[in-house]
């Protein structure tokens, strides 16, 4: 068990911060940070602490391989952060990569090639969840980060001020049942990774704001003869039978997507925002089943072709958690809720947070204590900065969408129209160079700047 005082902890770091006695016959295992979720978010933040040369403690309430929801297909912004962690994404090593986007809709379709940037690849990535978490999960470990699986985080530990401490967790098996009695962990600084639901946050008395966008996703996998493909597809219309007259289509809430994997099989589907009239009052599985008969047969979209069931997660969007920073906790990925509302992308935001979480930290934490609080502080200023004024004008994007009269009006008359979409595409994607790009990227960087931050 290595300590505060271990070779791999800054000098200034003593186990005398640990203000609370651990109870008889027990004692807390110590780490210079705490991150608790062992998803994207934390996975990156774990990797990127390590290397600053911290001593970080890794927990995850389950055990690899795990599944996720997610429409497992990467932009060139979450591709950017897979690099930066130093991971082979060689398609011998089962990467497969697509090079835009094919938006279906109004009777169009268009291909878009993802933008040729100097801040990022013009490539993106697809990877299944049920190893891509595990992958980055063992690459922090790589990097010295202590990761503890099946250790289910049950509450925060305060100090006198009511500053989170450690953590307390009980072991768990592979059904999440007790495995053991309660253990404790410490440290003067924790990273709450623990997703949407993010119980820490929540003991620690951060709740979910309610003017902010929500979305919720349901996906399934399909044997397919559509399994190679070099484009994500996304549909902007999802029609089905209509129940009422034979032979008529009836226009379903939501947006679809078609991700080839590359491995025979296809992910397949559909997200729907809480702008919607029919948010949280259909049943979104039975949705996506509807817009899955009216597919071409040759796609397979059938039962008979399915892999496993339907499964459905919550995207938290536009920074619908907040404060990021309180208290000796910060708050990282879908827990601060990061999911970007103008295409419900999680992952990139996820694991730059992490990143960001990880260099406030590092600067902080080789400080004294009593200065620290100063150096903390910039990691929320860090995101309102980066993602600030562009969460703003996604709200906005999707009040807008969410009137069916604008989304076909939009759908109608943008699609056709290359140039229009290509800019749309760097806005909805969040691709753009900082500096020196191009009349699209000016406008858009400018629209940030002028949004005030969400």
């Amino acid at each position: 068990m290595k300590s505060f005082t271990s070779a791999h902890a800054p000098k200034n770091i003593q186990a005398g911060e640990m203000s609370q006695s651990v109870p008889s016959g027990q004692q807390a295992e110590t780490a210079d940070v705490i991150v608790v979720g062992a998803g994207p978010a934390g996975s990156s933040a774990a990797y990127h602490l390590a290397n600053a040369g911290l001593d970080v403690l890794l927990l995850e309430k389950t055990a690899f391989p795990r599944e996720k929801v997610c429409g497992d297909g990467l932009t060139p912004r979450g591709t950017k952060q897979i690099i930066n962690m130093g991971i082979d994404i060689s398609e011998e090593a089962g990467w497969i990569r697509n090079y835009g986007l094919r938006i279906q809709g109004a009777g169009h379709q268009l291909q878009l090639d993802w933008p040729d940037l100097a801040s990022h690849p013009n490539y993106g990535l697809t990877r299944n969840r049920m190893d891509f978490d595990e992958m980055l999960a063992r690459q922090a470990e790589k990097a010295g980060a202590r990761l503890r699986e099946r250790t289910n985080v049950t509450g925060p530990i305060l100090d006198a001020r009511d500053n989170i401490v450690g953590v307390t967790a009980k072991p768990v098996d592979d059904n999440g049942r007790r495995a053991g009695d309660d253990v404790e962990f410490r440290a003067p600084l924790v990273m709450a990774a623990d997703g949407n639901s993010s119980r820490l946050s929540i003991a620690m008395g951060i709740h979910k704001r309610d003017d902010r966008p929500m979305g919720v996703a349901v996906r399934t996998y399909f044997t397919s003869p559509r399994t190679h493909d070099d484009y994500l597809e996304s549909w902007l219309e999802l029609w089905a039978d209509d129940p009422k007259q034979p032979g008529g289509r009836v226009l379903l809430p939501g947006y679809g997507w078609i991700f080839g994997m590359g491995d025979g099989t296809v992910n397949v589907g559909l997200g729907i925002l809480n702008t919607s009239d029919a948010f949280g009052k259909v049943d979104y599985a039975d949705l996506l089943k509807q817009w899955l008969k009216v597919t071409p047969d040759e796609w397979q979209f059938r039962d008979e072709y399915q892999t496993i069931p339907i499964r459905g997660a919550a995207l938290p969007m536009g920074f619908n958690r907040q404060p990021h920073y309180t208290r000796g906790l910060m708050l990282l990925g879908d827990a601060g809720g990061m999911v970007n509302p103008f295409n419900g992308e999680g992952i990139p935001y996820a694991m730059e947070s992490g990143s960001f979480a990880a260099e406030v930290a590092a600067q902080a934490l080789h400080r004294q204590p009593n200065q620290r609080e100063r150096a903390l502080s910039a990691y929320p200023k860090a995101l309102k900065q980066e993602y600030g004024g562009y969460y703003t004008l996604g709200r906005i994007f999707v009040k807008l969408i969410g009137n069916p009269e604008v989304m076909r009006l939009c759908t109608k008359y943008g699609l056709p129209r290359t140039t229009l979409m290509k800019f749309t595409l760097k806005l909805l994607a969040n691709l753009t160079d900082p500096r020196d790009g191009d009349v699209m990227d000016k406008i858009i960087n400018g629209l940030t700047k002028l949004a005030p931050a969400a």
